[in-house]
């Protein structure tokens, strides 16, 4: 049975990696937000000081890291393993600053993406890279599965050609994890995933954007023009299987859509802490032993606030425990992404407006962090596809019964 509260097994490191928020990222937040662009060299520390702490086999999911579904796990115990760990400690780094966590070195999305389809050769073999995901095209965006992007086998190469647009961490990242189809005729089935390295001949990192929000995270345009990547580098297998069409690929979504609800969790989380501060100040107390509508309007827009992303917390464990202990989880993840993304968006936009002047300059971090939410409600997909998503297991229909 699930018990959706910390396990003591990640006390230890849910508490380091909030230590680790407060003293080394929320700090220097503001400096790499105003920075756009400029890479946070305090970050090479804090990896360092991660890989450390996961070298020593005392805990893992320090980061945003790549998760791995734990096959031991099918001897019917249940089991908190490296995705639960995974969320509470990036929950806890959000809380620090959203952007400085998307920007650790060899803590991207694409290393979740390696870790959900690659095979053990491969995971030895890319141990230790820094891999960046490229899913989204130009005219591509939600709708993953027409994508455009082509590999072409030749000897004993894939040959890429292609475009894909914000990719984070496509400038600093060594290696991007890219979404190439092998057959357009064959639809979502022929979807594959490449460990292409930044030195391939063929890839350019074309722009950098400039962005509403996580400016401290580099967010690329690249171009793939008869880039070639050695047929090993193909994550998983290289079969196209018209029966389970799109669910090689969707693995991966499984895996980091959980990470990005983690995100949006410790965002939203560092929103309230900093409003109910802020309201005391002010005279407005939350009061938890009383019924909202006996308070003031903020005191009981604040509970709501915290009602609604306490939801938002426990789906995420929800999915992610799932996870851990081999249960199939694309529903809850899901689940998990649109509801956290949309709360982060409503209490972080919420929390400025509570806070007034205060919320709405830069003399606080409210206002940041209200702009870093809105992304976490974007990318991974979208609130709309996710609600699809969900009411497409709810109903037993299919992508093409239910568009």
């Amino acid at each position: 049975m699930i018990n959706l509260e910390t396990p003591r097994k990640h006390a230890t490191l849910v508490d380091q990696a909030h230590q680790l928020a407060m003293n080394m990222l929320r700090p220097i937040s503001r400096k790499y937000d105003r920075a756009e662009h400029a890479y946070p060299k305090e970050l090479d520390m804090l990896a360092a000081l991660i890989d450390g702490v996961s070298e020593t086999g005392a805990t893992s999911g320090a980061g945003a890291g790549g998760v791995r579904r734990d096959s031991s796990a099918d001897d019917g115990t249940v089991r908190n393993g490296t995705n639960l760990a995974s969320v509470l400690s990036v929950a806890e780094m959000c809380w620090g600053d959203t952007a400085l966590l998307l920007s650790m070195p060899r803590q991207g999305l694409g290393n979740s993406a390696i870790a959900s389809v690659a095979d053990e050769e491969q995971l030895e073999r890319w141990k230790g890279t820094w891999a960046a995901m490229a899913i989204t095209e130009p005219g591509t965006g939600s709708d993953s599965a027409n994508i455009t992007t082509t590999a072409v086998k030749d000897g004993d190469d894939y040959v890429i050609n292609g475009e894909k647009i914000y990719v984070t961490s496509g400038g600093r990242a060594d290696s991007v994890v890219v979404w190439a189809t092998l057959d357009k005729d064959l639809g979502r089935a022929a979807i594959k995933s490449f460990l292409v390295r930044k030195d391939n001949p063929g890839l350019k990192v074309e722009r950098l954007e400039h962005k509403l929000g996580i400016r401290a995270s580099d967010t690329a345009a690249i171009t793939f023009t008869d880039c070639r990547v050695p047929a090993e580098d193909l994550l998983g297998s290289p079969e196209i299987d018209t029966k389970s069409g799109f669910a090689g690929a969707m693995a991966t979504f499984d895996n980091t859509r959980p990470l990005v609800a983690a995100m949006a969790v410790g965002c939203a989380r560092a929103s309230l802490d900093l409003t109910r501060d802020l309201l005391e100040q002010a005279g407005v107390v939350i009061d938890y032993d009383r019924p909202a509508q006996s308070q003031s309007a903020a005191a009981a827009t604040f509970l709501r606030l915290e009602a609604d992303w306490e939801g938002a917390r426990l789906l995420m464990m929800q999915a992610a425990w799932m996870a851990d202990n081999r249960k199939p989880n694309s529903l809850e993840a899901s689940m998990a992404k649109a509801k956290a993304g949309r709360v982060g968006s409503d209490v972080t936009l919420s929390c400025v407006q509570l806070c007034g002047t205060l919320g709405y300059s830069e003399s606080e971090l409210l206002e940041k962090w209200a702009r870093d939410s809105k992304i976490l409600d974007i990318f991974e997909g979208t609130q709309q596809i996710q609600q699809l998503i969900v009411a497409r297991r709810v109903l037993g229909l299919t992508s093409s019964e239910l568009r």
